[in-house]
């Protein structure tokens, strides 16, 4: 199992990646492989701006839906459109091509709470 140490993490298994007010979002490599078989993928909130924890989107596998949480507050600036035809990427590169969303930033202090890769690491049970 990977938890690259450059990323944050929620309680709800999504990664960020953060560069000055732009951040990359997706789920962990934990979570892909609770899921199973990544499906579909269904984000249709670009250019909405969330608050943190709200649903931005779903993923679907072979046995279930599950709800995609934002990290940290931001507007969607950009849904990775490769998942439209290839959703496996999620399984295959959860930290990679399976990226999810680009935001822009509207409260980055948001970042300082969530957790490091070691805690993340431990609240999995890894």
């Amino acid at each position: 199992m990977n938890f690259p140490s450059e990323l944050k993490y929620t309680k709800d298994h999504e990664w960020v990646k953060v560069d000055g007010d732009i951040a990359i979002v997706g789920i962990t490599d934990f979570a892909q492989g609770e899921l199973g078989d990544i499906v579909f993928v269904d984000i249709n909130s670009v250019g909405n701006t969330l608050s943190q924890e709200e649903v931005f989107g779903t993923v679907e596998a072979v046995k279930t839906v599950s709800d995609l949480f934002m990290p940290v507050s931001g507007e969607i600036l950009e849904v990775n459109p490769e998942l439209d035809s290839n959703p496996e990427y999620i399984n295959e590169d959860a930290y990679g091509k399976g990226w999810m969303v680009k935001i822009k930033l509207t409260n980055p202090s948001e970042v300082n709470t969530l957790m490091d890769a070691e805690t993340y690491k431990t609240s999995t049970g890894n």
